[in-house]
């Protein structure tokens, strides 16, 4: 899919959304999309994201034998969760983004994100860059698509965000919105400058203490990571980002939310620092794509210099790998 020689996306209006799944508790998990979804009728929402795998539960996940794993996935769109989504999509006639496990065709798992549309279709993302168990499948494709609000969107889950390379090729492919949900924050990065935890005594006294907990979450192990490098992946390629993300205990790691969006010159236009389920309301400007500096970089581009990042160093590693330092 070719970019658009001039940007048509139009002033629109979008969501992001962080709340705190249920491991494995679909209708829970559903029941936070629905009363999000709901909430963003009411303030004219159009598009809205919700985190990584936020209806099957995710960190959990790692630890499930095997026929527990392929039981909590479910195929697209035949499955309930992508049946529920599309339903609420047409009902309000916004497009919603949701995470799950999806079962693929050939018996594969997936980390998956799907998309549903006002008009009944639908896109689904598989994740690329995989880690969350042993019988998980990586994704090999990007997923750009025109909605039938008049603009493109590209989606990106969690890790796959961390590639630089990931963000251009979507970029490149037209994409005018990008969805990034995560569920980030809080982790043990093998990294001595990465994330770490997020003190599980701060979190439990978040009431009694906002200003402990908003520094917990909103530092380093947080949004201080986030700052290092998510807003350059919307201002050198020229996009819109919704950013997604779980909040609070998952499993043994507790997210640190944060949800944004962002602007194509990667400036913040809202996010909440709260620490629980809260959505964020954007009004996206279409003016800012044509003049973004990442939209005037893409065409100064010079392709024929490109080659050596399609070609292997011998350096590459499975993604479980890198990010467990195996």
């Amino acid at each position: 899919m070719p970019p658009r020689e001039t940007p048509e996306l139009r002033d629109i209006r979008v969501a992001t959304v962080q709340f705190q799944h249920a491991p494995s508790d679909k209708p829970y998990n559903l029941g936070r999309v629905r009363h999000f979804v709901a909430e963003a009728a009411r303030s004219a929402v159009e598009i809205i994201a919700f985190p990584e795998m936020c209806l099957t539960g995710y960190w959990h996940v790692r630890k499930l034998a095997r026929d527990a794993f392929e039981a909590l996935a479910e195929p697209v769109p035949s499955g309930p969760c992508t049946r529920e989504l599309l339903r609420l999509s047409a009902e309000h006639r916004m497009t919603i983004g949701a995470g799950l496990l999806e079962r693929g065709g050939e018996g594969q798992i997936y980390n998956s994100y799907v998309v549903a549309m006002p008009d009944g279709t639908w896109q689904v993302h598989r994740k690329l860059h995989v880690f969350e168990h042993p019988d998980i499948s990586a994704g090999d494709r990007y997923t750009v698509f025109d909605t039938p609000h008049g603009c493109r969107l590209g989606v990106l889950i969690c890790y796959d965000n961390n590639i630089v390379e990931n963000a251009r090729a979507t970029a490149l492919l037209g994409a005018e919105i990008l969805l990034a949900p995560h569920q980030t924050g809080g982790c043990n990065s093998v990294s001595p400058r990465g994330m770490k935890p997020v003190d599980p005594a701060i979190w439990a006294r978040r009431k009694e203490d906002p200003d402990g907990v908003e520094a917990e979450l909103c530092g380093p192990k947080g949004r201080g990571w986030l700052m290092r490098w998510l807003p350059s992946r919307a201002h050198d390629n020229g996009m819109f980002l919704l950013f997604s993300n779980g909040i609070g205990p998952d499993d043994d790691e507790i997210r640190t939310g944060n949800a944004m969006v962002l602007d194509p010159y990667g400036e913040v236009i809202v996010e909440t620092r709260e620490p629980g389920d809260a959505m964020v309301v954007a009004d996206l400007d279409a003016s800012l794509l044509a003049t973004s500096s990442g939209r005037r970089w893409l065409r100064a581009r010079r392709p024929e210099l490109y080659a050596s990042l399609a070609q292997r160093t011998g350096q590459e590693q499975e993604t479980r790998k890198v990010r467990f330092g195996e």
